[in-house]
């Protein structure tokens, strides 16, 4: 009996991270959460923070999250037209998962001791 509980309790965590990864699998998408998760921020504002990453690579992060509804994206009627993108309840939910990797590293991530 207990078995089959483990056995539906990893099946169902396995389901869950996998669905997780598919929309969070890009590389830019948790640098871009966490710049967010700091202040709403525009396009240019973000892609200066993030150092290297390109313009396209941005845009379909961006819209990647914004259709997970982890981000909100607010269009200004400006001339240029302003975009200001900022996190949503529920992926400042998701920080609870930063936190937990940031505590996971701390704690196993001990530097690599060399031998003399």
């Amino acid at each position: 009996m207990r078995a089959l509980e483990e056995s539906k309790f990893e099946s169902s965590c396995i389901d869950s991270i996998s669905e997780v990864l598919q929309f969070l699998s890009g590389k830019w998408t948790f640098l871009v959460m966490t710049q967010l998760l700091r202040e709403p921020q525009r396009f240019n504002q973000l892609r200066r923070n993030l150092g290297n990453v390109n313009t396209k690579g941005l845009t379909d992060t961006l819209r990647n999250l914004e259709e997970h509804q982890m981000l909100n994206r607010q269009v200004f009627p400006t001339v240029p037209v302003t975009v200001e993108y900022s996190i949503t309840e529920k992926g400042k939910a998701f920080s609870k998962v930063f936190e937990q990797i940031n505590h996971w590293k701390n704690e196993w991530d001990s530097p690599v001791q060399q031998s003399s």
